[in-house]
């Protein structure tokens, strides 16, 4: 089993698929690397290397009782491009992912790294202040936190559903890929779940959109409900210099599965720029 050993010891799950210009995939909470196996799939048959990781806490990785703040995270990122020679890499960070893509442009000088897409990214900031006007209630993340507590499984089971858009009349994915999204939640430590959305609720990354200073693409669903296009994609295409804004009309969070086709169209031609 591929695995990368960061500064505290914890073991990081990673799979390295390909061969070429290599992509790196950060999956989103409460996620692990196998929700991006279609594009992992798709971007080494197009002849580049993909690379994911299991976040610390998630999937096949170790489950430590601290590191779940976005710099330790961005220090994970760094080890995984080190230990795997990635060079001349892109970084593709789906919602929370999307947070230690910058975290780590931010703090580690783009090193290694030429290209930024940020999918249904976190960033630049989901709380609502009074100089953050379009982001969501502190109340809402406690609550979702004590349902979390309560019942993690009943939460779960909820959630997938508006984070792939599934209502009344819209059905966009399966109730069996329902399934294997919560499972795959379940895979995670009760710690690393409930630090790792302390984290993604409360990290402000607007100082950290300042410097990014490679092309980046951001792309956003407007019907997202988990992560909001106003405080999160569209807020972000305006403080990065170098990026471009795609938004995907009536489409909700999870990307990935319901518009699997068009983005990874979109991811790879960004790529072959």
């Amino acid at each position: 089993m591929p695995i990368v050993t960061t500064s505290d010891k914890t073991e990081l799950f990673v799979k390295d698929w390909g061969s070429g210009r290599p992509v790196i995939l950060l999956s989103g909470w409460p996620l692990s690397s196998a929700s991006w196996d279609d594009q992992a799939l798709a971007l080494a048959d197009a002849g580049y290397r993909a690379i994911s990781y299991d976040r610390r806490g998630f999937g096949r990785s170790s489950q430590p009782w601290s590191g779940y703040d976005y710099d330790s995270l961005a220090g994970d990122l760094a080890c995984v491009i080190e230990q795997t020679g990635a060079r001349d890499a892109v970084l593709v960070g789906f919602s929370m992912g999307g947070g230690e893509v910058v975290r780590y442009l931010a703090r580690h000088a783009s090193k290694s790294v030429v290209q930024a897409v940020l999918v249904s990214s976190v960033v630049p900031y989901m709380l609502k202040t009074d100089d953050n006007p379009h982001g969501t209630q502190a109340a809402v993340f406690d609550q979702m936190a004590q349902a979390i507590m309560e019942d993690r499984a009943r939460f779960f089971a909820g959630f997938f559903k508006d984070f792939f858009g599934v209502g009344m009349l819209a059905h966009p994915v399966s109730d069996q890929l329902l399934e294997w999204a919560r499972g795959m939640a379940l895979q995670a430590g009760l710690k690393a779940i409930l630090e790792c959305a302390k984290a993604f609720a409360t990290t402000d990354f607007r100082s950290d959109l300042r410097a990014i200073d490679v092309p980046t693409l951001i792309i956003h669903g407007t019907a997202d409900k988990t992560v909001p296009i106003d405080a999160a994609g569209r807020a972000a295409a305006k403080a990065i210099a170098q990026s471009t804004l795609i938004e995907y009309e009536g489409a909700p969070h999870g990307l990935f599965a319901t518009d699997k086709k068009r983005l990874t169209h979109d991811l790879l031609e960004f790529i072959r720029r």
